[in-house]
């Protein structure tokens, strides 16, 4: 039951970066944003690791550490490219599901057998993370470049890239404390702070957008570790498909925020998704 809440606290944390930087977003560039994130979210990664308890961090728990936070990193430019060459409901979706997707297949891969009811209901989530990411407003229908193949495409690699980091932070393992979070966290600001040398986007943003994109980065961070915590007392399977439900959060916080209207399919994928979540929790996350 542990795991389940850690990760569902995880989407909570990811809902609201998303949120955050979609905000920040508006006020400044796409890569300013990820680095001024990665660079918060790094700085609490390293300001918990001395308490989280852990021997010296093995290497190959670094390693691991390392390939998921570039692999985020560049799920995210990638979701970012798909954006502009499809609608959002395209790459969004794609994005989340095949996170899920991919890590449930990895955890069946390494063995991992949930229950009856615990499969189920991850079966049931991908669903019901089409149905709470994907967007039916008109103005998002149209934010595209009129190029729906490359948008599904980079929706899927943003999945797999995402998929890997959930997958990477499960494989460090939990006996080097938060070692493995907090060279994640490095490794992110790494690759976007190449981003933004090479594209010329390393200036400060206007301070609204920059708390906004400071915020994201601590949401997120936190996201991180809970996510870390959960993948370490539950089965991958589980704990990626309930950390990918974070867009229900995103949506609830622009309707409460921002007054965003609940499209019935929205509606449907998030009745869905608490349907998931008590099978989850009834048949146990590992």
């Amino acid at each position: 039951m542990l795991a389940i809440v850690l990760a569902l606290a995880a989407a909570i944390a990811y809902g609201g970066s998303d949120f955050a930087a979609g905000l920040a977003a508006r006020g400044a560039g796409v890569i300013q944003v990820t680095l001024i994130a990665s660079v918060m979210a790094a700085a609490v990664a390293l300001a918990a690791v001395p308490f989280a308890a852990g021997h010296r961090p093995a290497a190959a728990a670094l390693a691991w550490g390392v390939l998921a936070g570039v692999a985020g990193t560049v799920g995210a430019f990638a979701l970012y490219l798909g954006f502009r060459h499809a609608a959002f409901s395209v790459a969004g979706p794609l994005s989340a599901v095949g996170a899920a997707g991919f890590s449930v297949l990895a955890g069946l891969g390494l063995g991992e057998r949930p229950s009856a009811l615990a499969l189920a209901g991850t079966i049931l989530a991908l669903p019901a993370i089409v149905g709470v990411s994907a967007s039916a407003a008109r103005g998002d229908q149209a934010g595209g470049h009129g190029r729906p193949a490359a948008g599904a495409a980079l929706g899927l690699v943003a999945g797999a890239c995402f998929a890997l980091l959930f997958i990477g932070l499960n494989r460090a393992g939990s006996g080097s404390g938060l070692w493995p979070v907090a060279a994640a966290g490095l490794a992110d600001v790494v690759v976007a702070g190449v981003a933004a040398a090479v594209t010329g986007n390393l200036r400060l943003p206007g301070a609204g957008a920059g708390w906004r994109a400071a915020a994201a980065g601590a949401t997120g961070g936190a996201g991180t570790m809970l996510y870390f915590f959960a993948t370490h007392d539950g089965f991958l399977a589980v704990t990626a498909v309930l950390t990918s439900l974070y867009p229900a959060v995103t949506i609830v916080l622009a309707r409460i925020a921002l007054g965003e209207r609940l499209t019935p399919l929205r509606v449907a994928g998030l009745s869905l998704a608490a349907v998931c979540v008590g099978l989850i929790a009834a048949g146990g996350a590992g």
